[in-house]
């Protein structure tokens, strides 16, 4: 006889998932407020503002980025202070995954877990391209080499205004000197440090974040080398006009919206929740001070690169870099690639970390394959299968698909993972208040109210074609709920499980 379906809006019960943090096998509870606070930092300020500074200022917003980041802080801030409620009542990997569990149900749960799914993996894989843009530019302005761009970058490229793939075609110096165009072939550095990282996730998560704390200290000496340097070059014409010539007022919420995914720091955190030492207190604390610092330096960060160059020759692939041989400081301009790179490989390592732990939640609850995505090595106590299929993904996606047509629907995923749990926070709330909150948000339903309008707000500015891959995405991952995780999950039939 085969396995019943369980009920579709069928709660985990939150003294279950307390419980369970104390048997099965439980990951390394070695992460303090300053590790857990370096992580998001770690995750936060990478691709986001060392790449796409470059591309949401030249195509979106203009100087009035510097707006697009304090909105998008805005909408984060709403967002965090639910999360941070969130995490310190249910301290269990799982992210908004676990939380959905807990106030809307099983299939409510799944949609945000498949979401997160897609926002760390394909988070990941911008954030390896960036890496690998850095690392071109660092070759050519200090070492006067040039890796061949067949090397560089995807084998197709997709047309957003003709809606149509295309095979990339790059620019090549041909053995007689001169210059032709060749089919690329794909990203080899990307893949190369994707892998990398991948070892030492596997290693353990106290080795991954004493190598992180060490990446992001190196990450904040150089942002503020940027800013210091860069405020000395910085000319208040190019300020002038502040807003995009195209797109004007509208540009602020479009470049908050393309930009948005890289705050996605402080939601890796609650990943790591089975990991704090003290995780009521902590994973507050790492929240809340990661998204302060990062939005402070995203905001400085836009303000000197639009103050050095018009806003329409910015550099889109290495706009920090690039701005600083522009204005002849080629010694600044490596020493800040390499640290960027620094920074960029600090990135890359905590949304990839965050992943497996995302999925590891899920296959707890039967919704995936225990035994792979639940495997947690005996010596390393890290859930070492999921990382390495992590680690194979997303190193395909990011040597084989364009920059472009990523950055955008991880955005999107993440506008809707923070939603869900501002509509989260409010639920459980009203059902079960009388759980202890280590952190209790005041004012609770006007935070979560402007979360949910703010970040649906931002969603909406993202065009039709993201929301079209988005449901693409979801539609995929309901297949395998209801061909698998409905059968599977450990919650009663639904004729025997209690709705509510």
């Amino acid at each position: 006889m085969g396995r019943r379906p369980s009920s579709l809006f069928a709660r985990k019960p939150i003294e279950t998932l307390l419980q369970e943090v104390e048997g099965g096998e439980r990951l390394n509870r070695v992460l303090g407020p300053v590790a857990l606070t370096a992580l998001g930092v770690g995750a936060t300020i990478g691709a986001g503002i060392f790449v796409l500074t470059g591309q949401a200022a030249r195509n979106d917003a203009g100087p009035s980025l510097i707006l697009s980041f304090v909105l998008a802080g805005i909408g984060c801030l709403f967002a965090a202070l639910c999360y941070a409620e969130m995490a310190s009542m249910v301290p269990v990997a799982g992210s908004g995954y676990t939380y959905a569990y807990a106030t809307m149900g099983e299939l409510v749960a799944w949609i945000i877990g498949w979401d997160l799914v897609l926002e760390y993996a394909i988070g990941s894989s911008v954030v390896a391209v960036g890496w690998s843009q850095y690392l071109a530019a660092l070759f050519r302005d200090q070492f006067h080499l040039a890796i061949d761009p067949r090397w560089l970058n995807a084998p197709w490229d997709f047309d957003l205004e003709h809606h149509a793939f295309l095979w990339k075609q790059v620019e090549v110096v041909m053995p007689d000197g001169s210059t032709g165009m060749a089919q690329a072939y794909f990203n080899l550095p990307a893949l190369m440090i994707v892998a990398a990282i991948t070892v030492i996730l596997v290693v353990g998560i106290r080795e991954s974040a004493s190598f992180n704390l060490a990446m992001v200290l190196v990450n904040l000496c150089v942002i503020l080398l940027v800013i210091g340097l860069g405020s000395t070059y910085v000319e208040p014409k190019n300020w002038s006009p502040f807003l995009h010539k195209d797109h004007g007022w509208k540009g602020i919420p479009l470049g908050a919206a393309h930009i948005f995914f890289a705050y996605i720091g402080f939601d890796s955190i609650s990943t790591h929740a089975e990991e704090a030492r003290n995780p009521k207190r902590d994973l507050a604390i790492g929240i809340l001070a990661s998204l302060t610092i990062c939005t402070i330096l995203y905001v400085s960060v836009a303000a000197v690169i639009t103050g050095m160059v018009p806003y329409l020759e910015i550099d889109v692939k290495a706009p920090i870099a690039s701005a600083f041989v522009g204005k002849g400081s080629t010694w600044a301009a490596g020493l800040i690639t390499g640290s960027i790179l620094a920074g960029i490989t600090s990135a890359l390592l905590v949304s990839t970390l965050s992943q497996p732990r995302i999925l590891l939640a899920m296959a707890r609850d039967g919704m995936l394959p225990v035994g792979f995505f639940g495997a947690v090595h005996p010596k390393f106590l890290t859930p070492w299968k999921a990382t390495i299929l992590v680690g194979l993904i997303v190193g395909s996606v990011s040597a084989l698909v364009p920059l472009d047509l990523l950055a955008d629907l991880v955005s999107v995923g993440t506008l809707f993972a923070f939603l869900m749990v501002c509509v989260s926070v409010l639920i459980l709330r009203a059902r079960s208040p009388e759980v202890p909150r280590p952190f209790r948000v005041k004012g609770l339903p006007f935070v979560a109210g402007m979360g949910i309008l703010l970040n649906g707000g931002l969603m909406f500015s993202l065009g039709p074609d993201n929301w079209i891959r988005l449901i693409v995405w979801l539609a995929l991952g309901l297949v395998i709920y209801f061909g698998y995780g409905r059968y599977h999950t450990h919650l009663k039939p639904a004729t025997d499980q209690e709705i509510g």
